[in-house]
């Protein structure tokens, strides 16, 4: 579970959106600091960017006054108590000095900011002031400090605290600038000693450049900083299992007595509940709540309880076994093509066991006066027996007799806010009883309706459940507060009350109404209906909403998750120009912004491939010429944002443009892979493999310059990377040949198996030397691309791209049927947005309209397998033909 994406989920009804944005969707506008509604004074200037109000003085004509352009920074942490005397006493302090400096300026986004899974490197920071110099750095620091004295805040990891008060300070950038760092990707730089840009390290931990002194006056706070230490503690901590705003999670010894423990730090003011409760209450909450039912044998035992550098600890008993949801690689019998009927029948015997032992440790839990209110299937301990079950993390329980709402939850597992007290453990229970079959209930927070729709799947995928068992969690997640069916958020009607079990077509009407996705072009109309439907043109961060990836700089523009992805769609099914999102794309890219990426699917260069596709050529040729202006050389590899993307764009405007230096500029993107993949491979667990990110990128790259040249060098460089890609694979239990990650095998489009399938594909196609090996290695990669579940449909990361793969691949064994079935599958997954057809996005807690992860991505897939005339495709992976592609055709 990505804990990013759910701050994101906050800001919208149905779509990811910025926190910072006020007012957006359903949500009206957030309170703002009183400071922050202060009239800005003369020769200032005042901003909102991102969630942060800039005050810039200015000089007499409006521009802003010259200063550094990096160095020591100081911020101010706050608490929702004390935010505003504080932005107040810094505007007060920095104003009459001429001291630029910024503040976070409402309760909303500063909760935000320390929330249990808020980005570590930006906890805490509500003011960041710009001193001019070091001895203006340590003036402010006195004085500042003085009036500041007494405040509290979460403490800032990533700087160093001036003595016992809210400041910090950390040598950084001021000014916004770029550079292009070890691994390829455009990040935030500061200028080295030598004066050339390096990466801006924002770790969460101190840490000073090595071309930097640190101030003689700054000496003593780094020695107190270094002087808590757990050397003392009767504790052997082992490793860090998790680590989230709110502190870490540590495996250990007690060191008395050779036990296994486990430590849960809580850092004061961090770590932040819907509640306002910071990761120390909450731990004092989860130490009661346990204490309360000691005994029962399904919790943790308490042993210890101290304070250590101000951040409370609690030590609990180590419990043996693995968390239920790790179970699912292993044990789920449709992760294969065809399973077994008595594996489906043994893992149905199974699941209901471990639901009835969880009730069991629920109702244990209940009978104690304490509600559970986080279960789900991460905090469930299954006991190395397989059967028995504990239940860990009680930092959101809560007594009985208080009858509150969930203020932390997994999203698959969140309750409406209806529930209170038990009744919160209980629609958990509902549930868990899906998501033991169909792991994808965070649909839920989209839309509770869909749990009919998905319980009439699971009963026909896993026959021997009782019907009561799936009618009874149907019941219990549908209704409302009144115990009736809970009406659809687009409806506005009741729906009437469950039968006793879930016969077969009972799934309710918004879903039943949705057309088929492999009805086309009819499920085609409709998405691309709900795609438009969604779009925001008046706003400048994105045009069609989709993955939080868009609100990265540049990220609305992009092919993968922004308005180029989209409108690439469109085109490709023969849905037709959009020429209003034609026009915001050309808008926005006049110029583009500052820090937007460079590649393929992540920035100008597929805006650029897109634009020059839909006849926008001097926009797109504009766009390659600023990229050529930066040190693209020094790019990663890959496809997503390196040189195999630049330059498959960069051979294919020298196509159709003539143009001899893009064609000059291709063949050199060529010799910097060639030479690259001369060298040794890094063999590492953190080495990618797959289409966008491995050397299956490159290779394509290769292959296309091979069909424009004809050198038999590239050729075999590219069989060269595609081994690169297959040596991180390894063969599943069901012999599906998947990406190994080190922590997780991947069979999909992007990073896992079907994009080296995709090009391996390509490859064959030229008949090259040692096509047995890869013959091998297509036929395990149609296994893993034809399962009977996949987590997620989008087309990167889950189901669409399984589509897209079998609807081109050439493999024996790619029949139309098992085509059909991964397209049935993927309407597992519908959802309805204005009445019309669209996908979830990734995480799948709000719906997306992008090519990556959304609704974009499965009408491009169900493009390419069911328009017979014109096949959709992604950029440079047209449909095989029966010949070799032809020189130039590579689009």
């Amino acid at each position: 579970m990505d804990k990013r994406y759910e701050v994101y989920a906050l800001a919208d009804r149905y779509f990811y959106d910025s926190p910072d944005r006020p007012g957006t969707g359903e949500r009206s506008a957030p309170p703002s600091y009183p400071t922050a509604l202060r009239e800005v004074p003369g020769r200032w200037r005042a901003a909102r960017i991102g969630d942060w109000l800039t005050l810039t003085p200015v000089d007499d004509d409006g521009t802003p006054r010259s200063g550094p352009a990096q160095g020591w920074k100081i911020h101010a942490s706050a608490t929702q108590e004390n935010a505003d005397r504080i932005a107040r006493t810094v505007w007060d302090y920095c104003v009459p000095r001429l001291i630029p400096f910024k503040f976070v300026p409402g309760p909303h986004l500063l909760h935000l900011r320390n929330t249990k899974y808020a980005a570590r490197d930006t906890s805490g920071k509500f003011v960041t002031v710009y001193p001019a110099d070091e001895e203006q750095l340590h003036l402010v620091l006195r004085e500042l400090g003085r009036l500041l004295d007494g405040f509290e805040g979460p403490y800032i990891l990533t700087d160093l605290r001036w003595n016992d008060g809210p400041l910090y300070v950390r040598y950084g950038a001021f000014a916004r600038s770029f550079v292009v760092d070890e691994r390829g990707s455009l990040v935030p730089a500061v200028r080295d000693g030598e004066g050339q840009l390096v990466p801006d390290r924002r770790q969460p931990s101190f840490q000073v450049p090595e071309w930097v002194t640190l101030p003689a006056f700054l000496a003593p706070q780094l020695a107190a900083r270094n002087t808590t230490t757990v050397g003392e503690l009767p504790y052997r901590i082992e490793k860090a299992l998790h680590f989230s705003n709110g502190g870490g999670v540590y495996a250990g010894t007690d060191t008395r007595d050779g036990r296994k423990v486990v430590l849960k730090e809580g850092r004061p003011h961090a770590g932040l509940a819907a509640d306002g409760a910071d990761a120390v209450a909450r731990l004092e909450r989860e130490k009661d709540a346990l204490e309360r039912v000691a005994g029962l044998g399904v919790v943790p035992g308490v042993r210890d309880w101290f304070t250590l550098g101000g951040h409370r600890f609690l030590v609990m008993d180590f419990l043996e076994g693995r968390p239920l949801n790790s179970f699912f690689a292993e044990r789920h019998p449709l992760l294969t093509p065809e399973p077994a009927p008595d594996a489906v029948a043994s893992y149905t015997a199974w699941a209901l066991r471990i639901h009835r032992a969880v009730e069991k440790a629920v109702e244990a839990v209940h009978a104690r006066g304490i509600v559970f209110n986080d279960l789900h299937v991460f905090n469930i301990m299954v006991a190395p027996d397989g059967e028995s079950v504990s239940l860990l993390d009680f930092e959101a329980a809560a007594p009985i007799e208080e009858n509150g709402r969930q203020v932390v939850a997994h999203p698959g597992f969140f309750a409406p806010p209806d529930r209170t007290g038990p009744a919160v453990d209980r629609y958990a229970l509902a549930c868990l009883r899906l998501a033991l079959f169909m792991p994808v209930t965070t649909l839920f927070v989209v839309d509770r309706q869909k749990a009919a729709h998905l319980a009439e799947v699971i009963a026909g995928q896993f026959p021997d459940i009782p019907g009561e068992f799936l009618a009874a969690a149907v019941a219990e997640i549908t209704r409302d507060g009144g115990g009736r069916r809970a009406s659809a958020p687009e409806d506005g009607a009741a729906g009437t009350p469950l039968p006793s079990a879930v016969p077969r077509g009972s799934a309710s009407s918004r879903f039943a109404t949705l057309p088929d996705p492999g009805d086309w072009p009819y499920s085609r109309d409709s998405m691309v209906k709900a795609i438009l439907a969604s779009a925001t043109p008046e706003r400048d961060d994105r045009l069609f909403p989709g993955d939080i990836a868009q609100f990265s700089d540049g990220g609305g523009l992009g092919l993968a998750h922004g308005a180029s992805g989209v409108l690439y769609a469109l085109a490709a099914t023969g849905a037709g120009r959009h020429e209003e999102g034609e026009r915001w794309l050309l808008d926005h890219t006049d110029p583009a912004p500052v820090g937007t990426p460079l590649g393929l699917y992540d920035g100008l260069a597929g805006v650029a491939y897109v634009l020059d596709l839909l006849g926008h050529r001097q926009r797109a040729l504009d766009l390659i010429d600023s990229i050529l202006k930066e040190r693209w050389q020094n790019l990663s590899s890959d496809l997503h944002g390196g040189l195999a993307g630049l330059g498959l764009v960069l051979g294919q405007l020298a196509r159709t443009t003539g143009e001899p230096e893009l064609a000059e500029r291709a063949a050199e993107a060529a010799r910097l892979l060639l030479e690259r993949l001369s060298e040794p491979g890094p063999d590492t667990p953190r080495r990618r493999a797959g289409l966008l990110r491995g050397a299956s990128g490159p290779a394509l790259f290769l292959l296309r310059q091979y069909e424009a040249t004809g050198a038999p060098e590239l050729l075999d460089a590219a069989a060269r990377a595609l081994r690169r890609d297959l040596d991180r694979c390894v063969v599943q239990k069901g012999g599906g040949l998947e990406v190994d990650e080190g922590w997780r095998t991947l069979p999909y489009l992007g990073d896992g198996s079907a994009g080296l399938g995709m090009v391996v594909d390509d490859w064959l196609a030229h008949g090259g030397r040692g096509a047995e090996e890869f013959e091998r290695a297509r036929a395990g990669i149609l296994t893993a691309a034809t399962s009977r579940f996949y987590a997620q449909p989008g087309l990167f990361q889950g189901r669409a791209g399984m589509v897209l793969h079998l609807s081109r691949t050439r493999a024996p064994g790619a029949t139309e049927e098992r085509l059909a079935e991964q397209v049935a599958g993927l309407g597992w997954f519908a959802m309805s947005y204005q009445g019309q057809l669209a996908f979830p996005g990734h995480q799948m807690m709000r719906l997306s309209m992008d090519l990556g992860t959304g609704t974009a991505g499965c009408l491009l897939a169900l493009g390419a397998a069911l328009d017979g005339e014109v096949p959709a495709h992604l950029p440079f992976l047209p449909p095989l033909t029966t010949a070799a592609p032809t020189r130039g055709s590579t689009t």
